[in-house]
């Protein structure tokens, strides 16, 4: 028997992909909701943090608004960012899967696994981001954070007129729904097939890749990977910048 040990495999590489290219109307008049600020800092950069926060990314790359490219890449310049990991800003479409596709068509050869995460979902914890590359890896074409549902759902008939009741149609069964999250992560090739044959529009990647037949699976998602969508959230949100702060010693 030979005690010559076969070289290990290359570890599967990872990139981000940061579609910030939204308005954020719900988030009222003001700058583009990836650029409001979140403790003095822009929502994007906590966002790109996170994502360089685990050693497996690589690369991250920051979709702008189409006619924001550079000043996103100014505030990028303008932020510490981890030296280990690589940073590109491209501009972005007219929809949230146009600038996802846009995003991919940046990355470079020899990036295997390819994170999508929400600009305004900046507090994710390493952690989640690390379980979701590591479902990849194992195997998994598309993996989602996803977080059971503490509220019952109900399905209904909605109205014609803003305001009006609506029928309930069904409730579904709790235990079988889950909220999803992001970072989302997929192996490369799987994505980009869904970008180039799915042409519905979409609230997710995983949607996508699900028209295709293939297998998304779930992983254990974090209550302050939460979206920040309306005023309330960005309370929350700074209130958990300021627990951390506080846990942290800074």
């Amino acid at each position: 028997m030979s005690d010559v040990s076969l070289p290990s495999p290359p570890e599967a590489r990872t990139a981000a992909v940061i579609p910030a290219a939204g308005r954020g109307v719900r988030l009222g008049p003001g700058a583009p909701k990836a650029l409001r600020a979140l403790n003095g800092t822009p929502m994007l950069i906590h966002a790109v943090r996170a994502m360089a926060a685990s050693r497996a990314v690589s690369l991250v790359v920051v979709v702008a608004p189409p006619d924001g490219a550079a000043e996103v890449k100014t505030l990028l310049d303008a932020h510490a960012l981890p030296d280990r990991t690589d940073f590109v800003v491209v501009p972005g479409g007219d929809s949230r899967q146009e600038s996802v596709k846009y995003g991919l068509d940046a990355l470079p050869p020899g990036i295997d696994i390819v994170l999508v995460h929400d600009a305004a979902r900046p507090l994710v914890p390493v952690d989640t981001v690390d379980a979701v590359i590591e479902a990849v890896r194992d195997g998994a074409p598309a993996v989602v954070p996803a977080l059971p549902l503490a509220d019952t759902v109900k399905e209904v008939e909605p109205a014609a007129v803003a305001g009006e009741v609506e029928p309930v149609v069904a409730t579904p069964e709790r235990a079988r729904l889950r909220a999803v999250q992001t970072p989302q992560g997929f192996d490369r090739e799987t994505l980009l097939r869904a970008h180039e044959t799915v042409t519905d529009d979409v609230t997710d990647d995983a949607s996508m890749v699900e028209q295709l037949g293939v297998r998304v699976v779930v992983v254990p998602g974090h209550e302050e990977a939460f979206k920040v969508t309306r005023p309330l959230d960005l309370v929350l949100a700074e209130a958990v910048l300021a627990r951390r702060r506080l846990n942290d010693g800074f």
